[in-house]
């Protein structure tokens, strides 16, 4: 490590610990967005198991609002509307058929979660785009650096070519070793978040099967 930090240049130096940092910003949100699903999943599939156990469609209701969880903030906004509806609203929000009205808003409802859930991967996907180039930065940087020394010098030998230009290198490496993790995650979590938002698709799809199999009331 302490031959890491040993380049005699103050801007190779500023490169590796602003990829540090990248590193570290990359593994903080992948490890928190890993929690996040897991407790999210969790949540989704408690909900899911009571919700589809129940028999009565106001019981169906009671279990929206006494659970948590992506997939139960969907049946909680769907369940809010059709209470709007039922006290016959007159506003322009809810003009149109009830079907019409109760789609836009469980619509809606899916898209604010689908934001939720992709907080941090456009971070991901710039760490991971600008990372080797920022590397590759302080390796040009790191051999403009080396030839003005080795120009000063007057000496061109292996034994100090290699190195200055050694030592400029590692910032590639570094950006290479940045960039891959964050790579990685990004397409990870973006097909999760695919698979999730299909998920609550489906249960918007049932639930408006079944709030028109019971005329758009509670």
């Amino acid at each position: 490590m302490s031959n890491l930090f040993s380049v005699n240049s103050s801007i190779v130096f500023a490169t590796l610990v602003l990829l540090i940092l990248l590193s570290i910003s990359t593994w903080s949100i992948a490890l928190f967005k890993l929690w996040k699903q897991f407790q999210a999943k969790k949540d989704d599939r408690q909900f899911n198991e009571r919700f589809w156990a129940v028999r009565e469609w106001s019981e169906a209701e009671k279990v929206a609002q006494e659970n948590k969880g992506d997939i139960a903030r969907l049946a909680q906004s769907g369940f809010a509307e059709l209470k709007t509806l039922s006290e016959a609203q007159h506003d322009l929000k809810h003009l149109g058929a009830p079907h019409d009205v109760l789609e836009r808003q469980l619509r809606q409802q899916l898209q604010n979660i689908q934001r939720y859930h992709e907080r941090g991967l456009a971070e991901l996907a710039t760490i991971g785009s600008t990372a080797p180039f920022v590397g590759l930065f302080g390796t040009v940087w790191g051999i403009m650096h080396a030839l003005q020394n080795i120009g000063s010098s007057g000496s061109a030998s292996l034994d100090v070519v290699a190195g200055p230009i050694g030592e400029a290198l590692v910032a590639t490496a570094i950006g290479i070793a940045t960039a891959l993790p964050a790579v990685l995650a990004y397409n990870f979590f973006l097909r999760r978040l695919k698979v999730h938002v299909t998920d609550l698709e489906n249960f918007a799809h049932d639930f408006m099967r079944l709030a028109q199999k019971h005329d758009y009331k509670l």
